[in-house]
């Protein structure tokens, strides 16, 4: 047969605004939002996010979808502007069980990426936190460590347009219980810089100072579409914020389920139930590649496809780490 008239028999993937329409996805979204006008307002919130990103048009129906219900069961917002969470394409690796055989081809996939702004949200919520903050730590304001605590000493620069003019050299996030105990963790900017370069596979260090540079041509400037490189210190302030509350922090039961779900693709069972959609070890090892320049981009439109940080050590994004 001829190769068009195969493609012809292939099953074409129905559009997002179509599939919400059927009785499946509309008992996913009763089960989850069980007031009606809320399940009405985030059809309409998530179909309008779909047509206007062209990259996530690409990914599978049921990844947008289940990605969509964490972030609303979650009551966080989707929009840019909040950087609370966002979806974000991944290219997802075919899966195989033990014998080889093929379980799900290669395609893409929503990621659910929570924001900064979204760890933020989540801690105030569990009404333990009298403050919680995150900032970029400028040349000169950065004095040490206590020499009995341990803990990082800062001077600010209370000026804030002085301020912009220096160069970050670092990170800090603390925060303080109403009972009175406090925490505070600092990163210099080279620690976080080989962090990223260590963790994220859509980040490398030599391609980030390359582009700092100016040393990335025009035409290229597509391919770092990746928050690591589009908004770094956006995605510092997060893993700070990962690496504080995980370790001394309150976590809730939203909070928990909003860590473990960041960075990965969303799966609903038959009963509607959301979690993350881990890579299990059945699947046939990945080769080995150099840890040099790769952007592993898809297309000229800005989209990121390649991912961000897995699980442990996670960090953003925007549906622009989006």
């Amino acid at each position: 047969m001829a190769q068009s008239s195969q493609n012809s028999l292939q099953p074409q993937k129905a559009t997002f605004g179509v599939a919400l329409t059927t009785p499946k996805y509309q008992a996913m979204i009763s089960r989850t939002i069980r007031d009606p006008a809320r399940a009405r307002r985030f059809v309409a919130s998530i179909t309008t996010a779909v047509a206007v990103n062209p990259a996530l048009q690409e990914c599978t129906n049921p990844s947008i979808l289940s990605g969509a219900l964490l972030g609303e069961s979650l009551n966080l917002s989707p929009s840019p502007q909040l950087g609370q969470y966002y979806l974000v394409p991944f290219k997802s690796k075919a899966k195989y069980d033990r014998n080889g055989n093929m379980l799900e081809q290669a395609c893409t996939k929503a990621q659910f990426v929570l924001g900064y702004k979204g760890y933020i949200q989540l801690a105030l919520r569990s009404g333990q936190y009298k403050s919680l903050n995150v900032t970029e730590v400028k040349e000169g304001e950065y004095l040490g460590r206590d020499s009995i605590t341990g803990d990082p000493r800062f001077r600010f620069i209370e000026d804030d347009d002085e301020r912009e003019q220096h160069e970050t050299i670092g990170y800090m996030a603390s925060f303080e219980y109403l009972n009175g105990f406090q925490k505070v963790l600092y990163w210099s900017k080279q620690k976080m810089m080989q962090h990223a370069d260590t963790y994220s596979k859509a980040f490398s260090r030599a391609a980030y100072e390359k582009l700092m540079a100016g040393q990335i041509p025009q035409g290229e400037l597509w391919k770092y579409s990746s928050f690591w490189y589009k908004d770094f210190d956006g995605m510092a302030k997060k893993t700070m914020l990962r690496q504080l509350i995980s370790k001394w922090g309150v976590m809730s039961i939203e909070m928990t389920s909003a860590y473990v779900a960041d960075n990965q693709v969303i799966a609903a069972d038959e009963n509607g139930n959301l979690s993350p959609e881990f890579e299990t070890p059945d699947q046939p090892p990945a080769p080995t590649e150099p840890h040099t320049e790769r952007p592993q981009i898809e297309g000229p439109n800005g989209q990121d496809f390649s991912g961000e940080l897995q699980p442990e050590a996670s960090e953003v994004v925007d549906l622009d780490d989006l």
